[in-house]
């Protein structure tokens, strides 16, 4: 069966996504944030990011039943400083982002972003004390510019999910702009996707899908 942009698969994909990224310190039960050395360890680094995105989690009861607008902020504080979403949407869009005026590219940065955002209600209804994040040793090589930090993200009710970042080391520091959940990147999963959207309806139809699904 030929999937469609909003497809069930993708659907599902996003909310372990969203999971996966708000899972990134659910073994840590800070109170107040941790400092974040983006230019420190990897591993350090994921762990670091995720206990303070948790905390914040944990203390807001609003965000944990769907309350969007406090879910926007919190992802906005303590996650999205932390990705680099324009590279992630560049990557997705393949060839398309050289052929997007600058505007476009934000445009569809921006609706890429809140397809993301959206997804987090679902995931932090699900976060709770019995979840844990186990974060693999760091086998690759620390000096790189392009390294992943594996993990594993055991469940109240399934088994454990596998989850990969992959992190770039920027001017500012270490990025995470892709997500791997059991076998999946988050970026291959939307490429051949994008592609026949722009094919059909151009950049400007993507843009328009991806906000009206935002919008509903």
């Amino acid at each position: 069966m030929r999937h469609t942009l909003f497809s069930f698969c993708t659907a599902k994909f996003l909310r372990l996504f969203a999971a996966g990224l708000l899972g990134l310190g659910i073994a840590g039960t800070a109170l107040a944030d941790e400092p974040v050395n983006a230019k420190g360890a990897p591993n350090d680094f994921v762990s670091a990011v995720g206990n303070n995105a948790l905390a914040a989690i944990k203390a807001e009861p609003a965000a944990k039943n769907g309350d969007l607008s406090k879910i926007n902020q919190l992802v906005n504080q303590y996650v999205l400083p932390y990705v680099d979403l324009e590279k992630t949407t560049r990557l997705a869009a393949g060839r398309y982002w050289r052929q997007a005026t600058p505007q476009q590219q934000k445009d569809l940065t921006e609706a890429f972003k809140g397809t993301l955002i959206r997804t987090y209600s679902g995931a932090l209804s699900r976060v709770d004390n019995v979840s844990a994040l186990t974060i693999a040793p760091f086998r690759g090589d620390a000096n790189a510019d392009d390294v992943v930090v594996r993990s594993t993200l055991s469940q109240r009710n399934g088994p454990p999910v596998g989850v990969d970042y992959r992190l770039e080391k920027t001017s500012d520091g270490w990025k995470i702009y892709d997500l791997n959940v059991e076998g999946i990147w988050l970026i291959q999963n939307y490429r051949n996707q994008f592609a026949e959207q722009i094919s059909q309806n151009g950049i400007d139809g993507l843009i328009k899908a991806l906000n009206a699904r935002n919008n509903k």
